[in-house]
């Protein structure tokens, strides 16, 4: 249209007008020698900075205009500065009306512009927070806490699917109970020296943890006659600490505790080298902290063998012969500890196996997924790629936004909401294998997933705890803490994770219902798949939230158990995510626990759960929520129905048990839910609760500081011993205070001047330092005591006239008889 324009338009670029500042500025100063035209101009960067696959991911915030060529989305940071007057007239011809391009300095570079700017601009999508990784070069590191070693080496499993059912093992009561026999009679063949030390808290990380020569940690061997194993963990989720050799084919090891904590060990996942076939090999784990577990009933440990994998293509396998789950004998005067031991024969020679708790699933396989999902020019239309936050170690993140374009703005406003979380608890991996599923069926063609992005937004978080899933914990993060007792927390610099998505979650509860809310964890001592949900206390939704969970056994009769669901609210658990969303107006708010083991149901019972198992179950959570909102209501009155016969039948039950007897035709609904349900038996983590690692060590010395000041006096026990003890203090002021006024008035006892107080003079005045304790229900005027006789308390805000010679003093060579009234004394506790 105009071609002197477009010829003069590309002969130079438009200088920043900070960086031409900053030129002007220095070489004033004399400390810039470089010419002008040396400079780096930021337009151009940022256009660099905006494509570069070193610094975003292709479609990674699945938005249209990111799939748009080049030709479509050309900033134009181009201006003619060399133009005949010619060009000077066609330019003010076509921006007669545009102030921004009037100037070079009002250009903004947050719009953006078709080739000859003749449409109107458009807002730019707002720059990435954080750099997400690149589509052609290599993911975002993780990063480790600068105390931890880590191996360069890349671990990878790849995904496998048995050919047959697992079975669980079937104890035969004959299973050998090892001695625990450590150091001193054995030797140790690896040691993790890079732990935390007690009282030690996070501090600062780096891609890579701990700088330096990462040392061997195994024994190095003798020859190729040397059948020691050589034991590895420090990857991604591992988490030994040590390996004891105690026989032969035998080793102890211990699990590393979760980082800055002396607690919970129960994950375990470590690689061994140097194998040899045909030999019977005894693992025992020495240090294990619950006392009990599924593999006291069947469950196997996993095994994978990289000689299979890349042999025949066989993944993870149930493995294990002789397991036995048993109190560890050694008593070191702390918690009481448990052992799990087994025996396992390696396919191959030379082999590198690798043993864990279930499926792993790290922060790095997390991020070649989402990788795939962005690169894919379909699914990232509708599915959109943010970074919630940064972790503590300032590991990303992400949540994703899935829905379909709405063709109006109240067709958009009218959707509902589903939030969905996972691995808030790190070495519940079951909880990533469900989300998986989930996605991969919600990002599919399917007609169903189709109509489930018409009429829903769904939000969803897929890994919580990035850094305890790093480092290989199993239930805190890097500042020591339950991150799922943290919900109510304002603490954001210390839990930010929680802290946003709590966030989040509310900001769209201000925008729009959330119909439900679902955070996928592990089981260690229950079988099946369950969920636990929340009483509604509202007649109008009464047993509503048990209808998800019932149509959900009735989708998975195989996998998932609603007898094991429970809907009681526990004081432990308040901090939970569940609870705190279900307290935020989530109706159908619910923590889905999935087994470490396997299935006691239908077609798959005693076997255990795979990986294809676990994602078949975000399938059904898709056509469970399907079922839930569908217009026709007869599954959701049926399942309505059922589940009033279900609570009179359980309430019959209980009523037997208490041999008491009660027609409930009228009043049985009254009776509350919580009085039925026991607790919910999950894992109690208040140990974990409290203030993050840090600032607990900072309380602490600030308590040692203060007891150094001043001491701490011992607090009575009782109402009555302080009472009591009042009283004394008091009499004891006023004996002196007499005493040193009144010298001349010992006569008064030869005149038989009694020492005993009248009743009512015995009435305490009111002290304002001193405030009472009430009682939960209870005001202080309702006590008995103090209302039987008014006259004998003084009255309110008024002070007794006490006289003061009240006390006549005594003889020095007699002890003074204090009179204490038993009843109707105003004290203050």
């Amino acid at each position: 249209m105009f071609p002197a324009l477009e010829t003069d338009l590309k002969q130079e670029t438009l200088p920043d007008p900070y960086e031409d500042f900053m030129h002007h500025h220095l070489q004033y100063y004399g400390y810039f020698k470089a010419q002008k035209s040396n400079l780096p101009n930021s337009a151009t960067h940022h256009r660099v900075w905006k494509t570069s696959p070193r610094y975003m991911l292709n479609g990674s915030f699945g938005e249209k205009d990111d799939l748009i060529s080049d030709t479509l989305e050309t900033e134009t940071f181009l201006w003619p500065t060399y133009l005949s007057s010619a060009g000077h007239a066609q330019v003010d011809a076509v921006n007669r009306d545009s102030l921004m391009l009037s100037s070079p300095l009002l250009r903004s570079r947050q719009l953006l512009y078709d080739d000859l700017d003749e449409v109107n601009p458009r807002l730019r999508e707002p720059r990435e927070l954080f750099s997400i990784f690149s589509s052609r070069g290599p993911l975002q590191a993780p990063r480790w806490p600068i105390e931890c070693e880590v191996i360069k080496e890349n671990i990878s499993h790849i995904e496998w699917v048995p050919p047959q059912p697992e079975y669980f093992y079937q104890p035969t009561g004959d299973e050998k109970v090892p001695e625990i026999v450590g150091e001193e009679q054995g030797t140790a063949v690896y040691q993790l020296d890079s732990v935390p030390t007690e009282g030690a808290y996070f501090t600062s990380s780096r891609i890579g943890g701990k700088r330096g020569i990462i040392k061997e940690l195994a024994v190095t061997l003798q020859g190729p006659e040397d059948n020691t194993l050589l034991f590895e963990s420090r990857f991604e989720s591992g988490n030994l600490q040590k390996a004891v050799r105690v026989g032969i084919y035998e080793y102890e090891l211990t699990l590393r505790t979760d980082l800055y904590t002396d607690k919970h060990t129960q994950w375990f996942y470590f690689r061994v080298q140097n194998t040899r076939k045909d030999v019977t090999y005894r693992f025992t784990i020495v240090n294990l902290l619950k006392p009990k577990s599924l593999y006291a009933v069947g469950m196997k440990p996993l095994m994978y063998s990289q000689l299979d994998a890349i042999t025949y293509n066989i993944g993870w396998r149930r493995e294990g012969q002789e397991i036995k789950y048993y109190k560890n004998t050694t008593d070191d005067g702390q918690q009481p500890l448990y052992c799990l031991t087994w025996t396992v024969q390696f396919p191959h020679d030379q082999d590198t196996c690798f043993f864990a708790h279930f499926y792993p699933y790290t922060y790095t396989d997390l991020q070649c997924y989402l990788l795939s999902i962005a690169n894919n020019p379909i699914q990232s239309q509708f599915c959109k790629l943010r970074a919630l936050c940064r972790s503590l170690a300032g590991n990303t993140v992400y949540l994703l936004t899935i829905t379909n374009p709405s063709r109006t703005p109240q067709e958009a406003a009218a959707k509902k909401a589903v939030v969905l979380s996972a691995r808030v608890h790190p070495g519940e991996s079951n909880g990533s294998w469900i989300m998986k599923g989930f996605l991969d069926f919600i990002l599919s063609n399917s007609p169903d997933a189709q109509l489930l992005r018409d009429i829903f937004v769904f939000k969803v978080i897929p890994m919580l705890n990035p850094d305890g899933v790093i480092v290989g914990n199993y239930r805190c993060s890097l500042a020591g803490r339950d991150l799922n007792r943290h919900y109510k927390t304002v603490l954001k610099d210390s839990f930010p994770c929680i802290w946003y998505a709590k966030n989040m979650i509310k900001r769209l509860l201000e925008e729009r219902e959330v119909l439900l809310y679902c955070d996928f964890h592990g089981h260690s001592r229950k079988n099946n798949i369950f969920l636990y949900g929340c009483n509604s206390n509202s007649r109008k939704h009464w047993l509503h939230e048990r209808v998800f969970p019932l149509m959900l056994s009735k989708n998975a009769p195989d996998k998932f158990s609603f007898d094991s669901c429970n809907f009681k609210v526990q004081k432990c658990k308040e901090g939970t995510g569940r609870v705190v969303m279900w307290r935020m107006g989530i109706i159908n708010s619910y923590t889905m626990e999935s087994t470490f083991g396997g299935s006691t149901l239908g077609s798959k019972r005693d076997t255990h759960f795979t990986v294809e198992d676990l994602k078949s179950l975000g399938y059904h959570v898709c056509d469970t929520i399907l079922d839930f909102c569908d217009p026709d209501q007869t599954k959701y009155t049926q399942c309505l129905q059922e589940l009033k016969e279900l609570l009179q039948q359980e309430i019959h039950k209980k009523l037997n048990n208490l041999g008491q007897d009660m027609d409930l035709e009228g009043s049985w609904s009254d009776i509350p839910l919580s009085d039925i349900e026991s607790s919910t038996s999950g894992s109690d983590s208040s140990l974990s609760d409290g203030l993050p690692a840090h600032l607990l060590n900072l309380a602490d010395e600030l308590n040692q500081k203060a007891m150094l000041k001043k001491p701490k006096k011992k607090r009575l026990q009782t109402r009555k011993q302080r009472n009591e003890q009042y009283q004394k203090n008091y009499l004891m002021r006023e004996l002196k205070l007499t005493e040193n006024n009144t010298p001349t008035q010992l006569s008064g006892r030869d005149k038989g001047t009694s020492l005993d107080p009248p009743l009512t003079s015995l009435v305490l005045p009111k002290n304002k330092d001193i405030t009472q304790s009430k009682k939960p229900g209870f005001t202080a005027s309702c006590s008995p005591k103090r209302s039987t006789n008014s006259s004998l308390g003084p009255a309110p805000d008024v002070k007794p006239n006490w006289p003061k010679t009240r006390y006549p003093a005594t003889r020095k060579d007699r002890t003074p008889m204090v009179a204490y009234p038993s009843l109707h004394i105003y004290t203050y506790p």
